[in-house]
């Protein structure tokens, strides 16, 4: 079975995760997309509108669990298991040890000049295959992409274009705005009931 990794924040997850990663695993022929929610982002250290991390995995659950994610998506909670920042270096070593072998994992086009910057870089070249994603109408530099990462070129699926954020949809609820159609509606719930980015002391609408 070819597993494709998809790590994030997850903050709150929504219909455009769920879209652009179906349509990457159909692309590059994988069976399953597999969730994996960070404890603790390294590049949102004390974010102050990041929900609780056992949230943003419950929500993740309820996304992957309704009917139309179900026959594609899982979801690991390995990284809540581990203390420290989610670094992906070390979560895609644990995947390897648990079976996975080569580690698959999904990233935007948007993130390709970031990856530099992440923990152990050279690693992260020699130890998993990154798929990249590319929405219509996002046009990627590859000039300006540093020589070691070019080869990661010929690896780039296109997606949809989705426009929906996490902060968009963090915002309507601030503002105590509808979120249907966003997201899965297990996950509008869980929000409400949850009480997850509204203004402290704010009260649910009647």
């Amino acid at each position: 079975m070819k597993r494709l990794c998809f790590g994030g924040s997850f903050n709150p997850i929504h219909h455009g995760h769920l879209l652009i990663a179906r349509a990457a695993a159909e692309a590059a022929g994988y069976d399953r997309v597999v969730l994996i929610p960070s404890a603790q982002p390294p590049h949102k250290p004390g974010a102050a509108d990041l929900a609780p991390a056992a949230d943003r995995l419950a929500m993740c659950r309820l996304a992957a669990e309704t009917a139309e994610a179900s026959d594609l998506f899982e979801v690991n909670d390995l990284e809540l298991r581990r203390h420290g920042p989610s670094y992906t270096i070390d979560t895609a070593r644990e995947l390897t040890r648990q079976g996975f072998g080569v580690v698959h994992w999904l990233i935007g086009t948007d993130t390709l000049p970031l990856l530099r910057t992440w923990h152990e870089p050279d690693a992260l070249l020699r130890e998993v295959h990154f798929v990249v994603v590319a929405r219509p109408g996002w046009q990627t530099d590859w000039t300006a992409v540093q020589p070691a990462y070019l080869p990661l070129r010929q690896n780039v699926v296109t997606a949809p274009l989705i426009e929906i954020s996490a902060t968009d949809i963090r915002r309507r609820v601030a503002a105590g705005r509808s979120i249907d159609y966003l997201t899965p509606q297990p996950v509008i719930s869980y929000i409400r009931e949850q009480g997850l980015y509204r203004p402290a002391g704010s009260l649910e609408p009647e």
